[in-house]
């Protein structure tokens, strides 16, 4: 009988010790600014009920989501005609659960089911796994980790100094030193199709402009053109995409460009509020830039919109959100409105991997090996290894008795800075031999005196 060889489900990956404790370093990172700025930590299953997620990502997303077999004989219910009509007659009869497809509408399920109990504004954030059947390639998988963090319950444009302040005080921390926080607000983008003559399709004027970065001026002005624009339109347009720099500079020609349009001044006059916190709050417009032409996720956002981009890497935007009028709405409850927005985990993975800034000492790995030469010295061994411990100090012993050959390339082959050895002499003065295996130096010292040194 052969051996079958172990395979991976196309889209997913292991991590290995390497690459969880560069993800730890991120991720802990990311909860110690959430909680800073008092948010708190929720978890959904990994499955909800497919009446939950089906129909809150359109047609596309329903298509994506992974559909859980109902457990048992799961085609007991099936019939002949239902096999004839089709997967759409199927379906609902062998599936009623499915993995879930973001962290946010089980959060606005959550909201729902628990909005006696909880206090608002709720502020959350939630760091776990979803899935989506998309086609697997660089960079897009089928498993990947959301970072989300929500305030709900609450107009205040607090929520969007909020954001701009985690996310300055994350990437400070991760050591990112070069990239903006593009910030832009809805209403502008309605005010922009206003004053152009074309009042209610900012969307397809957004899916437009959003490919200028990619495609240029040009190209985008003959896609408008394909899509009805008038030239008039256009022409009135092309004084927004060459704008001069600065977010106040911008701020002062849109509200004589938006002069007409009530709705655009209205998200002038928020983006400037919140501008003008972020100066009462001690802190500057560093990081930050006002993108007149920023449109994301438009089917939902009222508001602020984010995108956060690290300059200088092949990866596009490493986290984004925005404010959204009606979360919960789908599931019955109005007016819960708020402010969400992700850090891409995968993402900020690959771009500091590029840039090399994972620091490299705070993987989480043993500091001391104890190593022996006979059966004495292991169960001294144990006693060390005891007191490093309650030290706080990670700490192994050689399992095997094995020539300190074979001991020493274990610590080296996993990166142990120190090696204690354990000889008939430093048992009879109860002392230790330490070695640094990086500069080769050693000494004797007592186990206080180790400790001491380590820390």
């Amino acid at each position: 009988m052969s051996v079958q060889k172990p395979s991976l489900p196309k889209g997913t990956r292991d991590f290995g010790p390497l690459q969880m404790a560069r993800r730890n370093f991120i991720l802990d990172t990311i909860k110690d600014t959430f909680k800073l700025f008092g948010f708190q930590q929720l978890e959904t299953p990994a499955m909800e009920n497919l009446s939950t997620l089906t129909g809150k990502y359109g047609d596309e997303g329903d298509q994506l989501l992974f559909k859980i077999l109902n457990s048992g004989e799961f085609l007991k219910n099936v019939t002949q005609e239902d096999l004839e009509v089709g997967g759409s007659a199927v379906l609902p009869k062998v599936s009623e659960k499915g993995l879930r497809y973001d962290l946010t509408v089980p959060f606005a399920r959550y909201v729902v089911m628990n909005r006696n109990e909880i206090s608002f504004p709720f502020k959350r954030f939630q760091i776990q796994p979803v899935w989506r059947a998309d086609r697997p390639q660089r960079g897009r998988y089928r498993e990947f980790y959301q970072c989300d963090a929500d305030i709900v319950g609450t107009d205040s444009l607090l929520c969007e100094l909020e954001i701009i302040l985690m996310i300055k005080r994350v990437f400070a921390n991760l050591g990112l030193k070069d990239y903006s926080i593009k910030i832009n607000n809805r209403k502008i983008l309605t005010g922009l199709s206003e004053v152009i003559g074309e009042a209610g399709r900012e969307g397809e004027l957004c899916v437009a402009i959003d490919k200028l970065d990619k495609i240029g001026w040009q190209k985008v002005q003959e896609e408008l053109l394909d899509r009805n624009f008038t030239q008039d339109a256009i022409h009135r347009l092309s004084p927004i995409i060459d704008l001069k720099e600065g977010n106040q500079a911008k701020l002062e020609f849109l509200k004589s460009y938006l002069a007409d349009s009530a709705i655009g001044l209205q998200g002038i006059g928020e983006l400037e509020e919140v501008l003008h916190m972020l100066q009462s709050y001690g802190d500057n417009q560093e990081f930050v830039d006002f993108d007149v032409v920023l449109a994301r996720g438009l089917s939902y956002y009222t508001g602020a919109i984010f995108e956060v981009k690290v300059h200088h890497v092949s990866i596009g935007s490493v986290s984004g959100g925005g404010r959204y009028d009606n979360l919960t709405g789908v599931f019955g409850l109005d007016g819960v409105s708020g402010v969400g927005f992700s850090f891409g985990v995968d993402r900020l993975y690959d771009v500091m991997d590029e840039l090399g800034l994972f620091p490299e000492e705070n993987l989480e790995r043993t500091q001391v090996l104890i190593t022996y030469f006979d059966q004495k010295g292991f169960a001294y061994g144990l006693k060390i290894l005891n007191g490093l411990r309650k030290s706080g100090i990670a700490a192994e012993l050689y399992p095997d008795q094995a020539k300190i050959k074979k001991q020493f390339t274990y610590a080296d082959k996993k990166q142990i800075p120190f090696v204690v050895i354990l000889g008939d002499n430093e048992m009879e003065l109860g002392k230790l031999s330490v070695k640094e295996l990086s500069s080769g130096k050693q000494e004797t010292l007592s186990l206080e005196e180790f400790v001491m040194k380590l820390k």
